[in-house]
């Protein structure tokens, strides 16, 4: 039986991936900071699908709350985990002029060290691989790490989360490479997605249409990625941005 943990996962797109793996038959731990009311939500629309649910509170600028998160999933689910989400992000505007060293830590503390300490915990106790019919290895574990397409198409706004998410992008390739057989790395980047709660509608509207597929992505298109690295067994250190080609950005600006 398969154990997740999803960080950020009570709401927006960790909530759509909590979701989907429990759709998947894995059972779901779901981390929050300030969601309590909807993280028991959705541990009941968890429970409702008949998997098992668990909701964690811990705030990912505290070091000390870190290092106690896998653990505590792993025994709250009832074993190892074998699927790590690093969702949770802050995402901020600055930049050089802007750019003050409590948003350099906040982006770098939640974007960067987070996944990196909740990675160290998971490959501490994730599973041996298992042999497949020709005897070659299997990982028993998989992490994603929800980066952006930023990563691929930089520009100066957002400075220090972009700079954070490029660090995640580079941890994602390095940590495939130390942690395979036995644990798969991969990444999502998302968009367009989902509007933010202080973006205008028609902000929002334009930076979907702006991209190549002149769309954004759905949650449903997101889980679809997860899905792929579930199943495809012989992907590692890959990245899929979910964006309607958004990172081509000379499309874009071409047509404007």
């Amino acid at each position: 039986m398969a154990r997740a943990l999803v960080t950020g996962g009570a709401k927006r797109l960790g909530r759509a991936m909590a979701l989907a793996l429990a759709e998947r038959g894995i059972d779901v731990a779901i981390h929050y900071q300030s969601s309590a009311i909807a993280a028991e939500e959705l541990a009941q629309e968890i429970t409702a699908l008949g998997r098992h649910a668990i909701c964690l509170r811990a705030d990912l600028l505290d070091e000390d709350a870190l290092a106690p998160l896998v653990p505590a999933a792993a025994e709250g689910l009832g074993g190892p985990l074998q699927v790590l989400i690093n969702n949770a992000s802050i995402f901020e505007e600055d930049s050089i002029a802007t750019a003050t060293r409590e948003s350099w830590d906040r982006h770098i503390m939640t974007n960067l060290r987070a996944p990196f300490v909740l990675t160290q915990g998971f490959a501490a106790q994730c599973p041996s691989p298992l042999p497949d019919a020709a005897g070659e290895p299997v990982a028993q574990g998989l992490v994603v790490n929800m980066i952006d397409q930023k990563v691929r198409n930089l520009t100066p706004q957002h400075m220090t989360y972009s700079i954070a998410k490029m660090g995640l992008w580079a941890f994602t390739r390095m940590a495939a490479q130390e942690l395979g057989p036995r644990i798969r790395v991969n990444a999502i980047g998302p968009g367009p997605t989902l509007q933010a709660a202080d973006q205008p509608r028609e902000a929002y509207l334009a930076s979907r249409k702006a991209t190549v597929l002149e769309r954004g992505a759905n949650p449903a298109d997101i889980t679809a990625a997860l899905g792929y690295f579930l199943d495809a067994q012989a992907v590692t250190g890959q990245l899929l941005c979910i964006d309607g080609g958004e990172h081509l950005a000379w499309c874009a600006a071409a047509k404007t």
